[in-house]
């Protein structure tokens, strides 16, 4: 979402340093230079200055400091790399149920991605996840492809695939609980707004049979 912002807010300020241009060259009788040199300057502040500002908007609207958020984003450009090199692994395996394995937990790892995004200041709460759940993904469905891509495999080499793959499968568990946890405040939140919705609905359901017989007396 911050980088379409970005993407309209260039151009805005390309649009506008245009038109200033514009107006510096032919209204005011500046010459090219001068004129691009000014436009440019004024983009420039323009540009800055929104963008200083829709970013203070943001981090105090995610309660998040300027470091806090520079911590956050570094983090999420490593993961970037990381879900990247899953999903080399991903493709590079045959067999069906290794594609199926990998296939789940590259789309895991890319939701947990997107809810942090989204929403930077859920990242304290999904730092096993990044620190240990994703590069122990990483490392052994790499290793995983590269055993499976085997043509010649010994009686080790499959024991080694059994014991990764089932390695695997309680990672994939493991990120589960990971944005489960992440996400558990809202669950608890949503949870208790049922709770007064159906407690407003029962209330409901005596009013009109209250009212119908009042009616009828």
């Amino acid at each position: 979402m911050r980088s379409i912002y970005s993407f309209f807010l260039g151009m805005f300020t390309a649009g506008e340093t245009f038109i200033i241009w514009l107006i510096l060259l032919l209204g005011f009788d500046l010459n090219f230079l001068n004129s691009s040199l000014l436009a440019i300057a004024i983009g420039g502040i323009t540009f800055f200055t929104i963008k200083t500002v829709i970013n203070y908007k943001f981090l105090k609207k995610n309660k998040l400091t300027r470091k806090e958020y520079a911590y956050i984003q570094r983090n999420l450009q490593d993961a970037k790399k990381k879900i990247s090199r899953l999903q080399k692994a991903f493709f590079s395996v045959r067999t069906m149920g290794a594609f199926k394995q990998l296939y789940e937990l590259t789309k895991l790892s890319k939701r947990m991605f997107g809810i942090i995004n989204k929403d930077p200041r859920r990242f304290y709460r999904a730092e096993r996840f990044f620190f240990y759940h994703l590069d122990s993904v990483v490392e052994l469905s790499e290793r995983y492809a590269m055993l499976a891509a085997q043509p010649v495999k010994n009686e080790k080499m499959y024991i080694s695939l059994k014991e990764t793959q089932s390695t695997l499968e309680d990672l994939s568990e493991s990120i589960k609980k990971d944005i489960y946890h992440v996400l558990s405040a809202d669950i608890d939140d949503l949870n208790f707004e049922l709770d007064v919705a159906k407690h407003s609905l029962k209330k409901l359901d005596y009013k009109p049979l209250d009212d119908e017989r009042s009616t009828k007396e």
